[in-house]
């Protein structure tokens, strides 16, 4: 068993064995994220449209939830390999959210990622909670950062999207093709730009400045400033 992930709220991951044969299993703290419960839900339903993992078995305890997935091919966007020569990976992330979009059916998805549910929960947030962490929202209040949600933009185009659509959660060959999404606790209906916002913002976190230009080209669609800014502070007050 191999340790390879670690998030923010103590969740873990774990590779067994290698190769094809190789398995993922999950595990999250209980009271923590969305719960893997939920994203076996969405894999399960996902996975009759797109390449996604394999749920193999799942479950919970008084500690926590897992889940048990079967491997896709590829690596993350975020391997070393891609470090050093980011063009290919950014514009896989691009090319592999587009073709997620839409292969999976807006109609027969059971799942909400829509900003008003969102920014609902944005609300219950701030209640408890410390103001977005983003240094390009620092300035802003609480009340300013709720006001400027309450100002939801028009819907561009609605389709099933990702839900934490940065870039380590897309895979690739070593030659730069995508080859599957994994990580879709969150994934629901929505406008296309709260996945977009978030994987254009991923590309600044992961490979530097310049790279967001190239993931939508790869996409095919120009940017979107008013979308873009909206859709990251909603991410920042809470996915």
């Amino acid at each position: 068993m191999v340790p390879v992930w670690r998030n923010e709220l103590g969740g873990l991951t774990w590779q067994l064995g290698d190769g094809p044969a190789r398995r993922f299993v999950k595990w999250s703290p209980a009271g923590t994220g969305p719960g893997l419960g939920r994203e076996a839900v969405r894999l399960r339903w996902a996975a009759r449209y797109s390449p996604v993992p394999t749920v193999l078995a799942s479950g919970a305890d008084v500690d926590g939830e897992w889940m048990v997935t079967a491997g896709l091919p590829g690596r993350s966007a975020v391997d070393p390999r891609w470090l050093g020569d980011p063009r290919p990976a950014v514009r896989a992330v691009g090319a592999g959210l587009r073709a997620l979009h839409d292969a999976l059916p807006v109609s027969g998805c059971p799942f909400t990622w829509s900003a008003p549910h969102r920014v609902a929960l944005a609300r219950d947030r701030a209640r408890t909670s410390a103001r977005p962490g983003a240094p390009e929202h620092a300035d802003l209040s609480a009340a300013e950062v709720l006001a400027r949600l309450d100002d939801v933009p028009d819907v561009d185009q609605l389709v099933v999207c990702h839900g934490d659509a940065c870039a380590p959660n897309t895979l690739l060959t070593d030659d730069g093709a995508w080859t599957g999404h994994v990580d879709l606790g969150g994934m629901g209906v929505a406008d296309r730009w709260a996945d977009l916002a978030v994987a254009t913002w991923s590309t600044q976190w992961n490979f530097g400045h310049g790279w967001e230009e190239p993931l939508l080209e790869a996409y095919g669609i120009a940017p979107d400033p008013v979308r873009t800014a909206y859709y990251r502070l909603l991410w920042d007050a809470g996915p």
